[in-house]
């Protein structure tokens, strides 16, 4: 069964790589917290704010898709969490076929931000992370976890710092923006 929920809280870090989004059980006080890449954070935040960004990021470009196959998001599903890591599926509606597709719950939660699609939660999932009160049960995920967890999604080497993105044309232009 899945439970309709709501983004209730983002969370962005200034000083690390971890960011993080609350899910909360709409019909009742259930929450856990999702990390986040820095762009996926960004782009929920600024559509929530009604803002865009100058260029399209990944998620403007499959909204764009989506329209323009003449489809819908008709919702995401958050479907598994296994070793920490959660798992979700974009439910995409075309004339009378819906198609699943996965994703990383992060980029669906941009989506659906971005497209005014409904969120939902296998209740499986909510069971594994959250006590019947809405407390976090074995899931409680600390600071140091957190930074652990974002050590480990930086296998390929890749680094944010407060330069990203100055040298994209070889200048080192201080005026230009690139968000």
């Amino acid at each position: 069964m899945i439970v309709p929920v709501e983004l209730s809280r983002i969370a962005i870090s200034e000083n690390s790589h971890t960011h993080m989004i609350w899910l909360k059980e709409m019909n009742g006080n259930r929450s856990f917290p999702i990390l986040i890449g820095v762009f996926e954070a960004l782009a929920i935040e600024r559509h929530l704010r009604g803002e865009s960004f100058p260029r399209p990021l990944t998620h403007d470009l499959l909204a764009g898709v989506i329209k323009g196959l003449k489809a819908s998001l008709k919702r995401v599903v958050v479907t598994d969490i296994r070793n920490s890591t959660f798992f979700a599926k974009l439910v995409i509606q075309r004339n009378s076929s819906c198609y699943e597709v996965d994703s990383r719950p992060s980029d669906a939660i941009a989506l659906a931000t971005q497209m005014k699609a409904p969120i939902f939660v296998e209740d499986e999932v909510l069971r594994a992370v959250c006590t019947p009160d809405g407390l976090l049960g074995t899931f409680d995920l600390s600071m140091d976890d957190m930074q652990e967890k974002d050590a480990e999604n930086d296998t390929e080497g890749w680094q944010m710092d407060d330069n990203f993105g100055a040298d994209f044309d070889g200048d080192e232009d201080e005026d230009e923006e690139y968000f």
